[in-house]
């Protein structure tokens, strides 16, 4: 599978990591019904104004997925989650793709029953990524 990553955000960031961490969970989760993914980091701004427009929320959010393959991240969002939760960048950035792949294989969490199977998958699948050789 192709993965693009495109760093629209003016925050400076060594993206090379995303690219062999996607390709990691995408054979994990074994999503094949997408050819070619496209990964952007935004900044607040942006990632605020999509995602009113396309989920109706006046608000920025850290992980957009999209069904044509597509994952958008909120770089400053993923910076304060990361300092939050006390863990790096990589780490959650790592943790918001895994995410959007997962909503990329048809995964939801609307509701908390979905959210909570979601959230068990997503765990399992980042302590395979962290066991794969390097």
């Amino acid at each position: 599978m192709k993965i693009e990553i495109n760093k629209l955000s003016p925050e400076k960031i060594d993206v090379r990591f995303l690219k062999e961490f996607a390709e990691k969970a995408i054979k994990i989760v074994k999503l094949k019904n997408i050819e070619e993914l496209s990964l952007v980091l935004v900044c607040d701004q942006r990632m605020k104004a999509l995602n009113k427009k396309y989920k109706k929320h006046d608000r920025t959010t850290d992980v957009l997925a999209f069904d044509y393959g597509e994952i958008i991240l909120c770089l400053p969002q993923a910076k304060r989650q990361a300092e939050e939760l006390k863990h790096s960048l990589k780490e959650e950035l790592g943790i918001l793709l895994v995410h959007g792949i997962l909503h990329l294989s048809g995964c939801d969490d609307g509701t908390k029953t979905q959210r909570d199977a979601m959230m068990k998958k997503q765990d399992k699948i980042l302590i395979k990524i962290k066991n794969l050789p390097c």
